[in-house]
């Protein structure tokens, strides 16, 4: 039996069916929530936690400069074509001043900024080095409970500890550009592992084909799956390629959905948001513990070696609430 949606303040919910009826200063109010994170978060998460499951969601990722926010507008433009309503979560770097985000992806989405079919929101990474928010799964699953089909989430573009995007998405999408076959195997088997459908993006310049055949060669040596990634190529600037990385990320989803693996991939993401959520949880009482009185006495023991850092370790832990 589905559960039912948890209890909501007055605010809330009248601010969640504002967002649900389209009022986009309504939604802007409510990802902003979902950033701050503390109780409003809690509470919008216990909200719409049984409303959601039913969007698609895709991850966007790539080394720096492959040219990812420029393609997926592109994509975004095919998929509005088709009569498809897209939400598109940019996590952008954070500024190293105000913690916000940088809204470079954001900008370069432009085009859509006015089209009622497509949301974007840039959300900062706030130093967290896998590339993700930790906001991002809650927002991915408020945007689903209000409606949207389609959750795109690009991110920041760090290099292989972005794999971080494969638990996050249900289909992930890896953009490379040409001459990038040849460092592969050194510094990219992480993107080479997580990837659903490759894309040799700006393939408008020398080394697209090598780069294809480099990829396809190192996919050749791994285990194979019931799932063959294809590779494709773009040019993001001018939408080529758009409309078949389009079909290629609705064909891994039909194959999904036909195959089970949709439900255990979703399945497998509540579980690492679970151990995500306790470790932050038990991180930020340690951190509380750490400040209390018995903290510094156990500091003033170990300065003069009366005791190890493993026993003062476990008498904290004792203490923990």
């Amino acid at each position: 039996m589905k559960p039912r949606d948890a209890p909501l303040s007055d605010d809330t919910a009248s601010l969640l069916e504002a967002a649900r009826s389209g009022q986009r200063r309504a939604l802007a109010r409510v990802m902003s929530l979902v950033e701050r994170g503390g109780p409003p978060a809690r509470e919008l998460g216990a909200a719409t936690f049984a409303r959601s499951g039913a969007a698609h969601t895709v991850g966007i990722t790539g080394a720096p400069g492959a040219g990812k926010s420029t393609l997926n507008s592109a994509v975004v433009g095919v998929a509005r074509e088709r009569g498809e309503r897209l939400a598109v979560l940019a996590i952008d770097p954070s500024s190293p001043f105000s913690g916000g985000a940088i809204l470079g992806d954001r900008v370069r989405m432009s085009d859509h900024t006015f089209d009622e079919g497509v949301y974007i929101r840039s959300m900062a990474t706030r130093g967290h080095l896998g590339g993700l928010t930790l906001a991002t799964p809650l927002a991915v699953r408020v945007l689903d409970a209000l409606g949207w089909p389609w959750i795109v989430i690009e991110t920041v573009g760090v290099g292989q500890i972005e794999t971080e995007i494969v638990g996050a998405a249900d289909t992930t999408v890896v953009v490379v550009n040409p001459g990038w076959g040849d460092s592969v195997q050194a510094n990219k088997a992480g993107l080479m592992e997580i990837a659903d459908i490759f894309v040799v993006n700006k393939a408008d310049r020398p080394g697209t084909s090598e780069t294809c055949r480099d990829i396809r060669q190192m996919l050749d040596l791994s285990a194979p799956g019931e799932w063959d990634p294809p590779i494709l190529t773009s040019v993001g600037t001018t939408g080529e390629g758009a409309a078949e990385l389009w079909d290629a990320i609705g064909a891994h989803r039909d194959h999904c959905i036909s195959s089970g693996e949709l439900e255990s991939r979703r399945a497998a993401r509540v579980d690492s948001e679970l151990d995500e959520i306790l470790r932050a949880t038990i991180a930020a009482r340690v951190a509380e513990l750490t400040d209390a009185p018995i903290a510094a006495r156990l500091r003033e023991r170990l300065a003069r070696r009366v005791l190890d850092p493993y026993a003062a370790a476990e008498i904290l832990l004792d203490d923990l609430p």
